[in-house]
């Protein structure tokens, strides 16, 4: 597996903000992730976070979901705590990108076009301070100096092409693949997470590790070493 770090901040670059509270009190949620794993919001006139106190406390709740045919399944849950700051004029736009990757909201043209005048949208992004998370069968906290300084995994967006691919074209191939790796037949199966590692695969309910014999090392060993898993030779 991903070591946790890694693997919360793959979650968090392209989770949703689902829930924002300041100072325990919920609020308005409209935003996404920046590159380093830091929430960016989109606080508009009025709400609890625009006069922007410094001593505020705020969580962020991030949710990555995958969708398995009909269904969408949580794959991760995670709460960013710490404090709001405003972003720099310098880095406004590419803030204003990262919240309209997940809401195209048309106040982050006035939040860009009319920045820092205070009756004005704010781009805000959250100071750190530590992240719960849940993914799966752990759960856990990190501290921000482990969040911050970790990074997604580099084969993330092959992976998630792949297994797109593969949940929507090859299941039956999977299925066989996986029913020959446990030796006993396999009913509804889905292909979960696709990492350097190796493969999680969904077997009705419960969640199935085929671990590579190497770790891959580019997007054309993670599409080989999938392919072991899917023979049934």
């Amino acid at each position: 597996m991903l070591p946790i770090p890694e693997r919360v901040r793959t979650l968090a670059a392209t989770a949703d903000v689902a829930k924002l509270t300041v100072d325990g009190a919920p609020s308005p949620a409209r935003g996404g992730v920046d590159e380093r794993g830091r929430p960016v919001l989109l606080v508009r006139p009025g709400e609890a976070l625009h006069g922007l106190r410094a001593d505020a406390v705020v969580a962020v709740n991030l949710t990555s979901m995958r969708q398995l045919g009909p269904v969408t399944h949580p794959r991760g849950l995670l709460e960013v705590q710490g404090w709001a700051e405003a972003v720099p004029e310098d880095e406004a736009r590419a803030a204003a990108v990262a919240v309209a990757a997940h809401s195209a909201d048309e106040s982050l043209f006035e939040a860009l076009e009319r920045f820092g005048r205070p009756d004005a949208p704010r781009l805000l992004r959250l100071d750190v301070g530590q992240v719960v998370y849940l993914t799966g069968q752990e759960s856990g906290l990190l501290d921000a100096d482990d969040y911050l300084g970790a990074a997604p995994d580099p084969l993330s967006e092959t992976a998630e092409r792949v297994l797109a691919h593969v949940n929507s074209a090859h299941r039956t191939q999977l299925t066989a693949g996986v029913t020959r790796q446990l030796g006993e037949p396999a009913a509804e199966v889905w292909l979960w997470e696709l990492d350097r590692f190796g493969a999680t695969v969904r077997v009705d309910e419960t969640l199935v590790r085929f671990p590579w014999p190497v770790p891959a090392r580019s997007d054309l060993c993670l599409e080989t070493a999938l392919r072991g898993l899917l023979c049934t030779c």
